[in-house]
């Protein structure tokens, strides 16, 4: 007879899930939610506490797990030979020269740097003054967003991908093939990280506090968002970018399906 299989220990994701949305604090959530999974799996608090021990003793090392494998991709690219041995027998510039000599990569580098800044100043553009219009105008509705921003991780890429080859891909707009159809859904793979960094940014710097004070000293809304509070989103602003830079460069799934060899990408090239 199978034994049964116990589930309880999935309510760690709900309660992971919860706090998010909730804006506790995310060590505290992920020290909650691990404690919360051990109960529900029947284990002693002492050897969940060990547990969490030895998994924030463990992170020390995080930096150079991180940087290991970086590291050996750079030697690799410079090596001139690396089999069966710890080290490479030399080191050359060769396999770079020939790399940016390739006008095939230097087409499909442009066409993936193109599509992401140009996804990038499209979903700074839409979403910056919406999030001021939610911060500022209704408060409320920011729980609502912190829930809409993670559909786009819900949905696997493929059957995204297979979706929209369907709706795209006749007219009214065929788009299928087109760099469009990137920017398109690069827009909603950058939305949760955009959004998620400068609301934190315009937590920080007390939104309402600061219309309140350009109010009283004459200004208009939008002139004080624009003068006031713009400038004090310069953090939350370049950390949305750089990573949803980071994410859209090496994005693979999309590009290969809905473009692929009709407008390569750096990663669909590689």
């Amino acid at each position: 007879m199978e034994q049964a299989v116990n589930l309880w220990p999935l309510i760690g994701i709900a309660a992971i899930v919860v706090g998010f949305v909730l804006r506790f604090n995310p060590v505290l959530v992920v020290i909650a939610a691990g404690i919360i999974t051990g109960l529900a799996a029947l284990m002693p608090l002492d050897v969940i506490l060990e547990k969490l021990g030895e998994g924030f003793l463990n992170t020390r090392n995080l930096p150079l797990i991180l940087l290991l494998p970086l590291a050996a991709t750079l030697i690799y690219a410079l090596a001139t030979q690396w089999g069966a041995t710890i080290l490479p027998d030399g080191f050359t510039l060769k396999w770079l020269t020939a790399l940016w000599s390739d006008p095939r990569f230097l087409q499909a580098l442009w066409h993936s740097l193109l599509i992401c800044f140009g996804t990038l100043l499209l979903s700074v553009v839409v979403i910056l003054p919406a999030m001021f219009v939610i911060a500022y105008y209704f408060p409320k509705l920011d729980a609502v967003m912190n829930v809409l921003i993670l559909l786009p991780f819900a949905v696997p890429p493929v059957v995204s991908a297979v979706g929209l080859m369907q709706l795209f891909a006749a007219d009214p707009l065929p788009l299928l093939g087109t760099p469009w159809i990137l920017v398109g859904c690069y827009f909603t793979i950058a939305l949760p990280f955009i959004y998620r960094a400068i609301s934190n940014n315009m937590q920080a710097i007390n939104l309402r506090d600061l219309m309140d004070a350009a109010h009283l000293l004459g200004a208009s809304t939008w002139q004080a968002a624009l003068w006031v509070v713009l400038p004090n989103l310069r953090k939350g602003g370049t950390i949305a970018v750089l990573l949803s830079f980071s994410f859209l460069i090496g994005e693979f799934v999309f590009a290969n399906l809905l473009v692929g060899s009709q407008y390569e990408t750096l990663q669909v090239y590689l």
